[in-house]
Formats: C-alpha cells, sequence, structure tokens
C-alpha cells in the first residue's frame, strides 16, 4: 500500500477534485527551478555519497530536528553540530531510532508530507517509520547510498531539477562552485550573494568580517567607498559563479536613504564599534537601498527575508550556532519601512525585489497592495512556517485579488533537506491548482486560463523572476 494518496490535498468535492487533478497533471512533470535554498554545494561539487540516512534526513533539517526538541529530545542526542565542537551522538543508527521513536509527532503536519513523499518516490519504502520499522527502513536506504543511483549528482537529475541555486556569504571562495564547473557535470547549480555578515553591524565576529571582506576584495573596507567597491566586486565574483541573485535576511524591512555625507558619518560609526541598536537598524536599512541601487547597475534580482526573529533561543545560538530551528516569526511593517527605498527605486521596471514574510497578516493589508502597484516589487512564495498546503492556500486567497498571479515569484522550495525539494514542489503544485480550480468552478477564472496559470506558478514565474 502506498504511504502517499494519489489525490492528497485535492478538493473533497468530486467535480472539483476532477478538475484539479487535470490541473496538476498537467503541471506534475515539469522541470522543477529552484531558485533559492540552502543546499550544500560541496555535495554536487565532489558527488560522494550521503553519509547515512541520519545525516539525509534529521541533522540537516531544523523543520524536523526542532519538533523533536519541542519533545524534549536534546538536540546533541539527533548529532546536531556543537558550536564549540563538543561532544554529540555520533551513531547514526542511534539518530536514527530517537527520530523514529518520534516520527509520529510529524502527523498533520508538511513535514510529514515530504518525508513520506522523499521515503516512498525516492527510497521506494512502503512502511510508515515507527520503532518497529525503524531498522529496516535505516537498512533500505543505507544500502541505496551506498550504489551510484543515490549520489548527489544522480539524485538531482532523478529529481527532474533544472536550476538548483544555493546561498553562500560574502566571504566565501565559492571553491565548490567552481569544482561543479570544472567537472563536466551538466546539472546547473548556481549560487546567491547573502551578505548579511558584512552587512549587519550585530553579527557575530563584524569588524573581523569587514577587515575580511577588505583582503578579500583588495578595497579599503574601512572608507565607506571602499566599502561600497567591495560589495561590487563581490557581486561581480558571484555572477562569474552563475549568480542571479542577492539575498538579504534583515530583521526588519526598514530602509533609509541617507546623504552621501550622512551615509558615510553612519559607516565611520559603525566600523569603529562604537554605536547602538538604532543605528545598527539605520545602517541595515540604508544597505537595503545600496543593494537595490546596485542591482540596477548589475541586474540581480534582490530578495529581502525581512521579520525573522532569528536565533531566540539565546542558550540555542549559543551552544550550537545559526539556523537551528529557532528563528521566530513577528510582525514586520513593510509598508513605512520599504517606502524610502521605493521611493527610490520602486517605479523602475528593471529591477525585481522579491520580499518575503513569516507575518502573514500583512498579505492583504500591505504586501498585495504594494506589489500590486510598485513594478520592482514580487511577493515571494509563503516561507519556513508557512510553506505548507494551507500557507499557500492561504497566500493565494489574501494576495490574489489584489495584486493577481503574476506579480508573485513562483515557488521556491527554501530547504537544506535535499530529498525534500521534490517533495514541496509536489505540495506547492497540488495547493496552487487546488485553488485555481475553485476559481474556475465559481466562474472566476476561465478553464484555459486555469491551465495557462498553473504552468506559469508551477514553473515560469520562477524562471522570469531569477532573470533563469
Amino acid at each position: 500500500m502506498p504511504l502517499n494518496d494519489p489525490d492528497r490535498l485535492f478538493p473533497i468535492d468530486p467535480r472539483q477534485r476532477d478538475m484539479t487533478r487535470a490541473l496538476y497533471q498537467s503541471v506534475a512533470d515539469l522541470p522543477i527551478i529552484s531558485p533559492h535554498g540552502h543546499c550544500d554545494p560541496q555535495w554536487f561539487g565532489e558527488d560522494k555519497r550521503f553519509g547515512n540516512p541520519a545525516e539525509l534526513f534529521v541533522i540537516p533539517d531544523h523543520y524536523v530536528f526542532r519538533m523533536l526538541v519541542s519533545q524534549g529530545v536534546p538536540m546533541a542526542d539527533l548529532g546536531i553540530p556543537r558550536a564549540d565542537g563538543g561532544a554529540v551522538e555520533r551513531d547514526p543508527r542511534q539518530i536514527w531510532s530517537r527520530f523514529a521513536a518520534h516520527y509520529h509527532l510529524f502527523r498533520g503536519t508538511p513535514s510529514s508530507i515530504w518525508l513520506d513523499h522523499a521515503f516512498e518516490h525516492v527510497f521506494g519504502i512502503d512502511q510508515v517509520l515507527s520503532p518497529e520499522t525503524a531498522g529496516v527502513i535505516y537498512e533500505q536506504i543505507e544500502a541505496q547510498l551506498a550504489t551510484d543511483a543515490f549520489r548527489p549528482r544522480a539524485l538531482f537529475d532523478g529529481f527532474n531539477i533544472e536550476l538548483l541555486a544555493t546561498t553562500e556569504g560574502a566571504l566565501d571562495d565559492l571553491k565548490w562552485h567552481k569544482m561543479i564547473a570544472d567537472s563536466g557535470w551538466q546539472g546547473r547549480v548556481i549560487t546567491t550573494y547573502r551578505p548579511d555578515a558584512v552587512v549587519d553591524p550585530e553579527f557575530e565576529g563584524f569588524a573581523q568580517n569587514l577587515r575580511d571582506f577588505g583582503d578579500i576584495t583588495g578595497e579599503d573596507t574601512r572608507s565607506w567607498s571602499g566599502y561600497l567597491a567591495a560589495h561590487r566586486k563581490r557581486r561581480a565574483f558571484f555572477r562569474e559563479h552563475g549568480a542571479t541573485a542577492t539575498d538579504h535576511g534583515h530583521p526588519s524591512a526598514h530602509t533609509a536613504t541617507l546623504s552621501s555625507a550622512d551615509a558615510e558619518a553612519l559607516f565611520i560609526k559603525i566600523n569603529s564599534g562604537y554605536f547602538n541598536a538604532a543605528e545598527a537598524e539605520e545602517f541595515r536599512g540604508q544597505m537595503l537601498t545600496e543593494m537595490a541601487k546596485m542591482s540596477l547597475d548589475d541586474g540581480m534580482t534582490m530578495q529581502i527575508h525581512a521579520g525573522s526573529r532569528r536565533n531566540h533561543s539565546a542558550r540555542v545560538f549559543a551552544e550550537f550556532g545559526r539556523d537551528k530551528g529557532f528563528d521566530i516569526p513577528g510582525c514586520t511593517d513593510y509598508v513605512t519601512g520599504l517606502k524610502p527605498m521605493l521611493d527610490a527605486v520602486g517605479m523602475e521596471p528593471d529591477l525585481t525585489i522579491i520580499l518575503f514574510t513569516l507575518d502573514e497578516t500583512v498579505y492583504a493589508r500591505e504586501l498585495a497592495p504594494l506589489a500590486g502597484a510598485y513594478p520592482a516589487l514580487k511577493l515571494g512564495p509563503p516561507w519556513w512556517f508557512h510553506d505548507s498546503y494551507e500557507g499557500i492556500k492561504r497566500f493565494r486567497e489574501n494576495t490574489t485579488e489584489t495584486c493577481g498571479f503574476y506579480n508573485t515569484a513562483g515557488f521556491n522550495d527554501d530547504t537544506r533537506a535535499f530529498c525534500s525539494i521534490p517533495a514541496r514542489h509536489d505540495v506547492s503544485r497540488r495547493s496552487d491548482c487546488a485553488y485555481l480550480s475553485t476559481l474556475v468552478m465559481t466562474g472566476r477564472l476561465r478553464e484555459q486560463d486555469a491551465f495557462e496559470v498553473a504552468h506559469d506558478l508551477s514553473y515560469g514565474l520562477a524562471k522570469t523572476a531569477y532573470n533563469l
């Protein structure tokens, strides 16, 4: 018996279910465009086998381990590396056993859909993971990982991925991307420029990061002009390695348009290390505007992931570092925050700024009206806690009437868990097709148009938004 219902996520009304199924079947086999995510380019550079099932499904996936942590399972018991290199569980079978013992926690969650999809469609598993089946399933996955057909590049090709974008910091040497390019493999894996470590004054090690930034670029990053020149050089370097986009993870959507003199004075203060929280926020805001202006010059799509209260647990951050499942949504003011930047560049038709949010309350009130007016703006898909069937449905219901479909950017999976990529895109396609069938059945969309929109949401809009 299959783990996954072929009609999962489709409406229960028989006529509408038939319409949804027809729409879905028209897009189900389209190539995957994954224009924003956090997979490790080393996987594809070296093309070595994945270590074991725990390293594939548990350790890199903060959706998975945060749920177990919420039920009292220590992060170290799941093999999550400590920041200080201290002891954690090293036995992958023990990690897998703990994962299986708590698999029931994922009932009703998107993670359950993604995991079951990967188990069945990637590894041919037809049993539910449980304490009783854990050993058999582990050995089945382990045996397949030992074969060439399950190496990263082979899986990439088997997943029908046309393009995958990773995300690297401004100081990264991109050696894995160079290795991919030099290998002769035809899979398209590109990078994305994420300068947070040299833009956010409150980022750990910021002062040393600026010095390293200057060393890498040969620019004087103690001066405002040299600092901006360093960004231009690094953006060009990233474009040489395929980048078509930048990404900015800021605590708010605040932007600024300081005069050159005021911006320089603020940078001098930031560079000195003697600044307060308000000055740090103003500098981040100024840099969003500077990055937008640079995107006008070099054509890179700009992504803004604002409103995440990152590393909410001080203890987890101190012991395990960033990106360990404790980024929590917060209220975000986009209308006020983005106005300075939009006054400067918002009417530019050749600029693409993709907005993401964790604050669903702003979909209809702020984001859709903004994207429905400013040529430079597009709405990114639901992110982090909301990239789910219900989250995608709420997004469409709250934004479509105001900004339509063509002021959105399609779908991206934003994942570190490689085997979940096909599952996440499948959920998005099913959810969007269910929504489109509702519009058709209620006379708000012509049937022939629904098929075109389904194709665009699944494939075309992402290619356009990211200049692919």
